[in-house]
């Protein structure tokens, strides 16, 4: 309790745009290595910046997910600085004009609720990445992310513990996709964070000396990482056998360490100057009622309204708004049962099994909503056993199947004759004599077994609950 850790971060947020930044070079992930690269976006001369309209306005909606004052000009500046994945040897960027500053984001964690403060969000184009060879002891470049649209999220140092930084990622995360700014994949990179951190003497208001631990995408490595820098900046105060000096450093994850890659530069060092090439920005009042019209019920309010208005669990809830698109399946099917509860059981119980199976992710879900509402109905009205509607469920998702049509030409309806079922039943008992006089000797395991032999006579179709009223009554 002796020190206390200071902590900023830099998140690095790519927009979901079809195209890069200044050039209609194609913005997807996955791409083989310079496959999405023009004269423009590698840097040949005369080759003029093009602003993408749709990048703005993602970062116009960034602003208002993290309530921040949009500007009302914004404008571009060229980052002077060595980039060996840059091929124009600057990076386009807002230094003197960003697009929004003065924003909040507020978190929860075990110690309770605190407003984390922004000090600007700023748009800027991607670097590239490099490719290290071992074997050849080269490096490639990889020209594809290169001028990518991304924003970068500047917070002030309000951060004290990991907790609160994992907290704020994953409320930022939860923000930024839910209202399709970015995928916010970290594995993929399209998510990153710069963890600024110091250390000081409990109760003193003067910052100590920062480092930064640069391009984390994980938030597992962040939160180690920030353990070993806060000790590592504790044991240099307390032992004086380290200096501690201003620096980039790069974390080791599978070593447990960080490790100085280069002093930090402050901002005079990367000579900003306005980009001639590209004109002042201009946001009206109508284009951010345009964009914010866009864009859908935030997370935490639509939890607040599941868990209040419709009653359903935290957990559920929580499950259900961690992703727009399961969102909108679970709007789309209850427009068709009126059920809340019944169709987070399917979704969660069955959709997301079913997908994750296929190796699909819960944004990438797709299936016809009626039908999906189809499957529900035919099982609740007893039309067919849970099990059916399981399978059911599958073919519409594999096939797209009509339901109710299926059943009929299958001849899936749920048996609900009592004398079929009294027949099944009775030849169930007369063939297993030996597990009924176990289950009549006091053994419950084996009713589960005959249950199982009832509904394999009847070809799955028999309703369980009246199987087992049936088999009990029976065999008492």
């Amino acid at each position: 309790m002796k020190y206390e850790v200071v902590m900023g971060l830099e998140v690095h947020v790519e927009l979901s745009t079809q195209s890069k930044l200044f050039c209609s070079c194609s913005a997807k992930f996955g791409a083989d290595p310079n496959e999405n690269v023009c004269p423009a976006c590698s840097g040949m001369p005369g080759m003029p910046a093009v602003i993408n309209k749709r990048a703005v306005e993602l970062g116009i909606a960034a602003a208002l997910v993290t309530n921040s004052e949009i500007s009302a000009v914004m404008t571009f500046d060229k980052k002077n600085y060595f980039y060996p994945d840059l091929p124009t040897g600057y990076q386009i960027t807002q230094f003197f004009a960003p697009i929004c500053q003065n924003g909040w984001v507020d978190i929860e964690t075990e110690a309770g609720s605190k407003r984390i403060t922004l000090k600007q969000i700023h748009i800027e184009e991607d670097a590239g990445k490099l490719v290290h060879d071992p074997r050849t002891r080269s490096t490639l470049v990889d020209y594809n992310r290169t001028s990518v649209p991304l924003v970068e999220i500047v917070s002030n140092p309000d951060f004290r513990t990991a907790d609160e930084v994992t907290a704020y990622l994953d409320k930022l995360r939860s923000l930024l996709s839910f209202a399709g700014i970015s995928d916010c994949k970290m594995q993929e990179g399209s998510m990153r964070c710069d963890v600024n951190i110091s250390v000081r003497e409990m109760g003193s208001d003067i910052l100590g000396t920062r480092t930064e631990i640069k391009n984390m995408n994980s938030i597992k490595a962040i939160a180690r990482a920030i353990e070993f820098e806060s000790q590592r900046h504790i044991n240099a105060l307390e032992t004086k056998a380290e200096k501690l000096v201003q620096e980039t450093r790069r974390w080791d994850d599978d070593n447990g360490m960080s490790f100085s890659m280069r002093e930090k530069e402050e901002a005079a060092d990367y000579r900003y100057f306005p980009n001639p090439e590209l004109m002042p920005v201009f946001i009206d009042e109508a284009w951010i009622d345009h964009v914010r019209k866009t864009l859908p019920e935030p997370a935490h309010v639509r939890f607040e309204r599941m868990t209040m208005q419709l009653q359903l669990p935290e957990y559920d809830s929580r499950i259900i708004t961690s992703s727009l698109n399961l969102c909108r399946i679970f709007d789309a099917v209850l427009g068709h049962v009126s059920k809340p509860k019944e169709v987070v059981n399917w979704i969660m119980g069955d959709l997301l099994s079913i997908s994750k199976t296929a190796g699909v992710s819960d944004d990438e879900i797709d299936i016809d909503c009626e039908k999906f509402a189809a499957v529900i109905a035919l099982v609740d009205d007893k039309i067919v056993n849970r099990a059916v509607g399981k399978k059911l469920l599958l073919k519409v998702y594999e096939q797209g199947i009509d339901p109710k049509a299926y059943v009929e030409e299958n001849g899936l309806a749920m048996v609900s004759d009592t004398r079929l079922l009294e027949a099944a039943v009775q030849a169930v008992i007369a063939e297993n004599e030996k597990s009924v006089q176990e289950y009549r000797g006091g053994s419950q395991k084996v009713f589960g077994f005959l249950v199982g032999q009832v509904m394999k006579k009847t070809a799955g179709k028999a309703d369980p609950q009246s199987v087992n009223e049936l088999l009990k009554k029976m065999l008492s």
